[in-house]
């Protein structure tokens, strides 16, 4: 009898995507749907980049060379050596979209059976790549009263057996918005130093950080041989749909495998890399309108959260995404209530359950990420939809100065 593989069986759903089809079917009613389930910005793509595309003379669209375009790869270096990370073109592998290159890293860096330490909660897809490769997440985590900060160095260590082959982070955090300092990426990469480890980190949200200064461990002395950063220009430039990401590292061991695993799928997208190449030559003044709208957007969301009782969140000092405590039974089934059985004023929000983001069973099953990628008067309605669901929703948890309410004698 034809079977579907066990990976693809054991593969997870999307925590952000697994309730498209409940949206979809809330639309089909005629209800409007305000996302904040899932990260595409609403601001513009640079009409530069469109411009590249628009108004390149091309006769045939060839294959790119399999580690994407020299003038690519030369601007891109240029970009990071902008910000203080010592990159040349030729420790750029430009990938299909940061997927690729987390992808090639899991691919590169271990076997079946070993195992990386992420703490969590995490970038839900981390377990599907796990899955696939045959790779053991190892979760250290980290709590919400707690800011969501690191987990104290002593805990990674703990985890490392001789099956642990690396450390993976994002910083700043999805889902979080915790952004690493100096000092503990110094230790984490002191870490995998001793241990012979590599430090895999995602850095999609690079750019936004708001109340603390973004560091790369490949910044840090000491950081050649174990460092992978895995990019994209999704988040940054608004152009998610480009689908051009980089896999960057200064150990020619592990470039040359990726290498050998990029040539399995020829070449990344060549019209996408000319969209890329104009974002490159951007000056680093682009991001100062769009980091201070994200900001704006964030801080109106936190204040619009702190107001409905018995909701709890930190601030996240980067990305745009906000996790927060709600007082429900169950996040999932409240974020599918929303979009199934409730509506305010025609209109309801999406929301991502945060228990995606955890391998940990059980762990985040009442809190929710949320992201800021609408507009400020759309973010107020769906905070509106939010405080009307939350009073409304039949699993609510009672707070206790409702439930003193209730039981006070009348006077």
């Amino acid at each position: 009898m034809l079977s579907v593989s066990d990976r693809g069986q054991a593969l997870p759903f999307s925590p952000y995507r697994k309730l498209t089809p409940f949206a979809d079917a809330a639309k089909a009613r005629g209800v409007h749907v305000l996302h904040l389930n899932i990260g595409q910005p609403d601001i513009e793509t640079p009409p530069t980049m469109l411009a590249a595309v628009q108004q390149a003379s091309i006769r045939v669209l060839e294959y790119s060379p399999t580690a994407g375009y020299p003038s690519y790869r030369h601007k891109l270096a240029s970009y990071y050596q902008r910000i203080g990370m010592p990159v040349v073109a030729d420790d750029i592998l430009v990938t299909t979209g940061g997927s690729e290159a987390l992808l090639f890293a899991f691919m590169c860096c271990f076997n079946p059976g070993d195992e990386v330490i992420i703490p969590e909660p995490f970038y839900g897809p981390y377990l599907g790549f796990a899955e696939a490769t045959g790779v053991r997440v190892v979760p250290v985590p980290s709590y919400l009263d707690e800011g969501f900060r690191l987990p104290p160095i002593e805990e990674l260590a703990a985890r490392v057996t001789e099956r642990t082959k690396a450390i993976l982070i994002c910083n700043p955090n999805n889902p979080t918005g915790y952004v690493y300092r100096r000092d503990e990426l110094t230790q984490l990469l002191a870490l995998c130093q001793q241990q012979q480890l590599y430090l895999l980190s995602d850095e999609a949200y690079r750019e936004f950080c708001y109340d603390a200064e973004f560091t790369s461990p490949l910044q840090l002395p000491g950081a050649a041989e174990h460092v992978v950063v895995l990019d994209t220009i999704s988040k940054r430039y608004s152009a998610c749909g480009a689908r051009i990401g980089a896999f960057v590292t200064k150990n020619k061991d592990l470039y040359q495998a990726a290498f050998k695993f990029a040539q399995l799928r020829v070449s990344p997208p060549g019209l996408a890399q000319m969209f890329a190449e104009a974002a490159a030559e951007l000056p680093l003044s682009y991001f100062d309108h769009t980091k201070a709208e994200y900001r704006a957007r964030r801080d109106l969301m936190l204040q619009r959260l702190r107001a409905m009782p018995g909701v709890e969140c930190p601030t996240p000092s980067g990305t745009f995404y906000i996790m927060a405590r709600l007082p429900v039974d169950n996040a999932e089934r409240f974020a599918q209530w929303l979009l199934e059985d409730f509506s305010h004023q025609g209109r309801t929000t999406m929301i991502s359950p945060a228990a995606g983001f955890y391998a940990t069973p059980g762990a985040g099953h009442n809190e929710v990420r949320l992201a800021y990628v609408i507009n400020q008067q759309a973010i107020n309605a769906a905070m509106d939809c939010l405080a009307a669901g939350l009073r409304a929703y039949p699993g609510r948890v009672p707070q206790p100065t409702e439930a003193a309410a209730v039981t006070s004698p009348l006077p």
